[in-house]
């Protein structure tokens, strides 16, 4: 079986596929504190007796790469690994000025979209950040739009402003609040629905009126039914982006 690690800033995911069916999953935070050796026992200790014959990672975190590729020399030197980095094949052209600056999780994001619904295709997200991630029609990587994430957000609003505190993220009765939960509430759900919408159908008009709109990510959930413009939820959409980077580059 293949265990697919993707190291994001906020989660680390991690997925055993058997073949090309995702057997389980498992979402935990992000330390960038953490030691190979921890990094390890916290796996080993999810995986249980889950046989693994090989690895793909992708992290964001320099950090935790560092450290990541420790763990993998120490406690799995005999399995063939993948890790997204320049110079390993992904399949995906990319088209943006400086391809060395793009986090290799937008990489297997387009490379899963394209594989699963072709293109155009506009990836959304849903992270520490609010990625737009752009797929063109032959499966290019195009660019794409970063917003501030929803969580942080939320963190900053409560930080910065003495009466606002953090909100449980779920629909009030109208958008009209009538007390201050309900009004944060109002104004987070719909308003990042309505940031989602905007930015969507900017970049769908861009690409001629027409794209596949897939959304990802951890808090995709969270907006996800206010949206008018996003057709699928894929939530282990980088995952399986792993998963089609090991079989390119290991035989």
């Amino acid at each position: 079986m293949l265990l697919a690690i993707d190291v994001g800033n906020t989660n680390t995911v991690l997925g055993v596929f058997d073949g090309a069916e995702l057997m389980e999953s498992w979402r935990v935070k992000t330390d960038a504190r953490d030691t190979a050796d921890e990094l390890a026992f916290m796996y080993r200790g999810l995986l249980g007796d889950a046989k693994v014959d090989g690895i793909a990672a992708c992290s964001t975190v320099p950090a935790v790469l560092g450290q990541l590729r420790i763990m993998l020399e120490r406690y799995y030197p005999d399995l063939p690994t993948v890790v997204v980095e320049p110079g390993v094949r992904t399949g995906v052209p990319l088209l943006n000025d400086n391809p060395r600056e793009l986090g290799p999780d937008r990489i297997v994001n387009t490379l899963a979209a394209y594989t699963l619904y072709g293109g155009p295709a506009v990836v959304v997200d849903f992270g520490t950040s609010t990625n737009f991630d752009v797929v063109s029609a032959r499966g290019e990587f195009l660019g794409g739009a970063l917003a501030p994430g929803i969580e942080i957000s939320i963190d900053a609003l409560a930080s910065r402003a003495a009466r606002l505190l953090k909100v449980e993220l779920t629909r009030p009765r109208s958008v009209i609040g009538k007390t201050t939960v309900e009004s944060l509430q109002a104004g987070i759900l719909y308003g990042f629905a309505g940031q989602i919408d905007g930015l969507v159908r900017r970049i769908v008009a861009e690409l001629g009126g027409r794209a596949a709109v897939i959304a990802t990510g951890g808090l995709a959930q969270v907006v996800l039914e206010e949206c008018e413009t996003i057709q699928a939820h894929e939530p282990d959409l980088t995952l399986i982006g792993l998963r089609l980077v090991y079989e390119r580059n290991v035989a």
